[in-house]
């Protein structure tokens, strides 16, 4: 993209206010990306894509309307604005809706600061080393005793560039990458068989683990769920394994989205200021995390980002608003607001992630007498009404602080509300993938 993309969106702005249009934004995202998954050192597909789509929405009163497209070209753009400016004038009024102020958004986007964000890799890699670093990736893990076959191994490399532009005045645009590279794999036979996977997935391609790496943990995984057996059934203490325990932080986002609290359908609607986890739980969202998986210098509604404490040493500090949530809660955006090109927008967190406590994984555990170490979740729950959590688990049995054999077919269930108040972090943070914590315990579960 260049400067000519932020003149074609003021271009459709123009014509949306000709047509009738008291306010509007449009975005636009394009993108490309490669796929090459493998299996048995055979190509099994090799997908390329390329897609350009602009998103429009414009108010008339306080109704809205979005309308989006892959064709930019002049016809095309007119008649989109066409209809959406006669979608506004037919929907019920939102007294919510609106773009922000001209003083609430960005008056310019530093270049400079969107480069110090190293968002966007220009790197180039060949299809022929995508192929050859899947192939390193499931060699590995075939390696490992006891695995018996494979699922394939994918990489995949893609490049986006979103662009944004409003009547208050803002304009911005930035590019940003992804790597990735997955691995599964299965162990053992027959009835016997069970199968498991690694992956990686970064900004930029130097950042990637090794395909060796990567390969030898799925593998590893894979073979030493064999011969799984059945748990006890009680109230004990689980073991989060840092693989998965990015999705307690994937509740408390939806706990503190702004749109649930102000409809009333989060089970955090009254509790800001006031205790809601253990006290050794801080939860930080920051989107100016450097080559962070989602780290951004603006957010979809032109606003400022900010990195905040979500929860602070177990205290509720802060809710996730769009424009439209701090709005229905008398409060002030926070700059996480976020949206599609045909959608309006939503708020969702950047960089969200839980400090450290001061355990080790083995003193975590050490005075366990029976608990159960969670690898992997089978389907999802949970309520952030509620707070009732169900899921189906499989990982290791705790005995005597040690870890003694694999389980499988196994259900953990509680309430979200007495989890967060009862959850032990370790000290093995990674900050990845965009919502990331250590290795968690949480004491008082029910396991069948």
């Amino acid at each position: 993209m260049t400067t000519d993309t932020l003149t074609l969106l003021n271009d459709v702005l123009t014509l949306a206010r000709k047509a009738g249009a008291d306010s509007a934004d449009t975005v636009m995202d394009v993108s490309s990306s490669v796929s090459v998954r493998r299996r048995l050192g055979k190509a099994e597909a090799l997908t390329r894509s390329e897609e350009s789509e602009i998103g429009l929405r414009v108010f008339v009163g306080k109704k809205q309307a979005i309308v989006s497209s892959s064709d930019t070209s002049a016809d095309a753009l007119k008649d989109m604005v066409e209809r959406a400016v006669a979608m506004a004038r037919a929907v019920p009024e939102d007294p919510w809706c609106g773009i922000a102020d001209p003083d609430q958004i960005l008056q310019s986007v530093d270049a400079k600061k969107i480069a110090d964000l190293e968002l966007c890799d220009t790197s180039e890699i060949s299809v022929e080393d995508m192929a050859a670093r899947a192939d390193a990736a499931e060699e590995a893990a075939r390696a490992i005793k006891g695995v018996s076959n494979s699922d394939g191994a994918e990489f995949s490399a893609g490049h986006n560039v979103t662009a944004m532009a409003a009547s208050n005045g803002f304009a911005g645009q930035y590019a940003s990458s992804g790597f990735s590279l997955s691995v599964s794999v299965i162990a053992g036979s027959g009835a016997g068989m069970e199968t498991d996977y690694a992956y990686d997935s970064t900004t930029f391609l130097a950042d990637l683990r090794d395909a060796q790496t990567i390969g030898r943990e799925a593998g590893e995984r894979a073979s030493r769920a064999l011969n799984p057996r059945k748990g006890a059934t009680r109230m004990m203490p689980i073991i989060l394994d840092r693989r998965i325990s990015g999705s307690i932080i994937n509740a408390i986002a939806a706990a503190c989205s702004g749109s649930l609290v102000a409809k009333g359908t989060s089970m955090f609607k009254h509790k800001m200021g006031q205790q809601v986890a253990a006290g050794a739980i801080t939860i930080v969202d920051d989107p100016f995390i450097k080559r962070g998986a989602r780290s951004q210098p603006f957010d979809d509604e032109g606003l400022m980002p900010q990195k905040r404490a979500i929860i602070d040493g177990g205290v509720l500090s802060g809710w996730f608003l769009d424009l439209a949530a701090a709005r229905q809660l008398g409060m002030n955006p926070t700059g996480n607001g976020a949206r599609g090109t045909s959608s309006p927008p939503s708020p969702r967190p950047a960089n969200l992630y839980m400090h450290n406590g001061t355990h080790d994984l083995k003193s975590l555990i050490a005075d366990i007498d029976q608990g159960f170490y969670v690898t992997e979740f089978l389907g999802s729950g949970g309520s952030v009404v509620t707070g009732d959590y169900s899921r189906g688990a499989k990982g290791f049995w705790i005995e005597k602080g040690e870890i003694v054999y694999p389980v499988s077919e196994m259900t953990i269930a509680g309430n979200l509300k007495a989890m967060f108040m009862n959850t032990t972090p370790a000290n093995d943070l990674e900050i990845r993938y965009g919502m990331d914590a250590p290795t968690l315990r949480v004491d008082g579960m029910t396991v069948a």
